[in-house]
């Protein structure tokens, strides 16, 4: 937890690039990312979860099944600037490979923070997805990531 962490509640609408919207839950408490683990998931070409590793299981807060078949934003936090998301969508279009950081969005509304890497999957030159690995980040370039994200909102 960080020193601004004070573990208040409120509920959120969410808006997606796709137009659709939720009202989620958002907690001020940060759940550290553990030491060794590799949060690994696949999506098909639209975002859509297709594998989630049991790290993902476990720090996303939601179970596999709830996970499958569902588009990966669930997980995006409303302090993330649609931006972040914009560049890594402009990226992997290209097929190239992305990586930033991201705060996570848990389901009980708690957050975590990922180094993400993001690479296209093409097969017989066509894209049919995209393998997102992510890793613990350092405190400093959580840091860094939470002051130019403030600036971008």
């Amino acid at each position: 937890m960080s020193e601004h962490d004070t573990g208040s509640v409120e509920e959120v609408l969410i808006k997606y690039y796709d137009g659709t919207e939720r009202l989620a839950k958002v907690v001020d408490r940060e759940v550290p990312y553990p030491d060794g683990k590799l949060i690994v998931s696949r999506t098909d070409p639209k975002g859509i979860i297709t594998h989630a590793n049991r790290a993902f299981v476990e720090m996303s807060g939601y179970t596999r099944e709830e996970l499958l078949g569902v588009n990966h934003y669930i997980l995006r936090h409303p302090d993330m600037p649609a931006v972040a998301f914009k560049d890594l969508w402009d990226t992997v279009a290209q097929g190239k490979k992305w990586q930033g950081y991201v705060k996570n969005l848990r389901k009980d509304g708690s957050y975590y923070w990922v180094k993400a890497t993001v690479i296209p999957n093409i097969r017989n030159g066509e894209l049919v997805g995209y393998t997102s690995v992510r890793r613990k980040p350092s405190r400093s370039k959580i840091k860094e990531s939470e002051a130019l994200y403030a600036t971008l909102r």
